[in-house]
C-alpha cells in the first residue's frame, strides 16, 4: 500500500504503542456489550461487532503473522473462512449477509482471540522489516474504520429495539443556536489535490494530482437538524421536483420522511435515537444519517449543490485542524453543535463526487491489493469525518465512499455554490 513511504519515519516501539492503544480501544467500545448484543446484525450492510473485534484481529493473523512470522500456529484454523470479509485472494469466506448466525464462537472466544494475536504481534514487531512495519500500520488504520464501523452498526441494532437501549448515558446537549450561514471562498484555477506522502493515508487518497477549480463558495458549517426540519415541513420529502429520479423512486419505495433514526414524538415533535439513547433532536447539531439522495435534494430546495470533493479538500487544506469530537475512548458519540462550523469530525460530509481512481492510481500487489480499488464503482465521495471517526484518521484527503442510499453512517452535508 501507499503507507510504505511512512514507515521509516516511524520506530517499532511506537508502532507497538499504537498498536497496544488501538487493539484496546476496540475492546473497550464493546465493554457495554452482552454476548447477544455483539452477534446479532440486524441488515446486510451492518456486521456483528463480534465480527468486528475478529475480523481486524484475522487481518493481523493472516497479512502480518502467518505470511511473515516462521512458526507462527494459529488460534483457529477455522477462524481464517469465518472472519476473511471480502479478499478474494484468500479464499472462500463465510457469506457477509450470514454473520449473525455465527452464535459461536462466543464474544469471549473472540477476546480470548485477540489477546492471542495481539501478544504474537507484539513480540513479533521489533523483528519485522520496514515494508511488513507498513503492513501493521494499514491494519491499524483498517482497525480504526471498524472502530466506526462497529459504532455504527450497534446503533442500527439498538434502533430496532423498541425498548430504545443505550450503550451510554446521554451526554449533554452543548447549544441551541447554530452559527449564521456564511460562504467560504475555495482556491480556484490550477490546484493540486490528494495525499502528498507525507504520514499514512490509503492508496486511494493518490496520487496526489492537478484539478482545475472554477470560482465557487463552500457554506462556513454543516447544515442542522432545525433546517433540516424546515425541509421537511415544507414538503421536502412529498415533492419530486427537488429530487434525483433514483432518489425520488427510493423515497417512494421505501416511505421515506425524514432523517434515519428520527422519530415523531406525541406532540408532533421531532426525536432522534443515538448511541446514548432516544432524545429530542438538537435544532443546532448537524443533521446527519441522511443519504445521497436527501442531501442532493436538500441543497437543490436551498438553491445550493454539493461540493465536489476537490472543492472541499480545496477548502479544507486550508483549515487543516481536526476538531476535538473524534473518537479516542469509550463514550457518548453524537454530532454536536459547538463542533458544527469545524471542517472536520462532526459529520460525513456528501460531494457530489463519484468514488473513481486518481490519475495514475495503480493497487497493490497481492491481496492487500483488494482494499479499495475494486470499490471504486456506484459509489460516492464523502469528506471530513465524524463524531465517530477515531482520532488521526482525520486529513483533508481521506476518502470515504458509500452507495447514494445508504445512510446508516454519520452522514451530514455541506452546501456549496458557483460564484459569477
Amino acid at each position: 500500500m501507499n503507507a510504505a513511504a511512512s514507515i521509516p519515519a516511524i520506530h517499532a516501539p511506537v508502532l507497538a504503542d499504537l498498536f497496544t492503544q488501538v487493539r484496546a480501544l476496540s475492546v473497550a467500545l464493546t465493554d457495554p456489550l452482552s454476548d447477544a448484543d455483539a452477534t446479532v446484525q440486524a441488515m446486510d450492510d451492518a456486521s456483528p461487532a463480534k465480527w468486528h473485534l475478529a475480523h481486524t484481529s484475522w487481518f493481523f493473523e493472516t497479512f502480518i503473522l502467518r505470511d511473515h512470522v516462521p512458526g507462527y500456529q494459529p488460534f483457529d484454523p477455522n477462524y481464517h473462512f469465518l472472519f476473511n470479509s471480502y479478499y478474494e485472494a484468500e479464499g472462500a469466506r463465510h457469506a457477509r449477509p450470514m454473520r449473525g448466525m455465527l452464535t459461536r464462537p462466543s464474544l469471549d472466544d473472540i477476546r480470548a482471540y485477540r489477546a492471542h494475536v495481539d501478544a504474537a504481534m507484539l513480540q513479533a514487531m521489533p523483528t519485522l522489516s520496514n515494508e511488513v512495519l507498513a503492513l501493521v500500520e494499514l491494519g491499524l488504520n483498517h482497525e480504526q474504520q471498524h472502530q466506526e464501523l462497529l459504532l455504527t452498526d450497534i446503533l442500527y441494532l439498538f434502533a430496532q429495539n423498541p425498548l430504545n437501549p443505550a450503550i451510554w448515558p446521554p451526554a449533554p446537549i452543548a447549544s441551541t443556536h447554530a452559527l449564521p450561514i456564511e460562504w467560504i471562498e475555495g482556491p480556484v484555477g490550477r490546484v493540486e489535490i490528494g495525499h502528498d506522502g507525507a504520514g499514512f493515508a490509503f492508496d486511494c487518497e493518490g496520487p496526489r494530482h492537478p484539478v482545475w477549480l472554477t470560482p465557487y463558495a463552500l457554506a462556513n458549517r454543516a447544515v442542522t437538524n432545525g433546517e433540516w426540519a424546515a425541509f421537511i415541513a415544507d414538503g421536502g420529502y412529498s415533492q419530486s421536483r427537488h429530487w434525483l429520479s433514483d432518489g425520488w423512486a427510493w423515497v417512494q419505495a421505501n416511505g421515506i420522511e425524514a432523517p434515519l433514526y428520527w422519530r415523531k414524538d406525541q406532540d408532533g415533535g421531532w426525536q432522534q435515537f443515538g448511541l446514548d439513547g432516544l432524545r429530542s433532536v438538537d435544532p443546532a447539531a448537524p443533521v446527519c444519517h441522511i443519504s445521497l439522495y436527501e442531501a442532493d435534494a436538500y441543497a437543490a430546495w436551498a438553491g445550493a449543490r454539493l461540493p465536489t470533493e476537490a472543492e472541499w479538500e480545496a477548502i479544507a487544506a486550508l483549515h487543516d485542524s481536526a476538531s476535538g469530537n473524534q473518537l479516542d475512548r469509550a463514550g457518548p458519540v453524537r454530532p454536536r453543535a459547538d463542533a458544527a462550523a469545524s471542517v472536520y469530525g462532526n459529520v460525513w460530509q456528501w460531494t457530489g463526487s463519484a468514488y473513481r481512481p486518481y490519475p495514475g492510481f495503480k493497487a497493490a500487489e497481492g491481496a492487500v491489493g483488494e482494499y479499495n480499488g475494486k470499490f471504486m464503482s456506484g459509489q460516492f465521495v464523502l469528506r471530513g469525518a465524524s463524531c465517530a471517526t477515531p482520532r488521526g484518521s482525520v486529513r483533508p484527503s481521506y476518502r470515504n465512499f458509500f452507495y447514494p442510499h445508504q445512510r446508516w453512517q454519520f452522514t451530514g452535508l455541506r452546501l456549496a455554490k458557483d460564484l459569477s
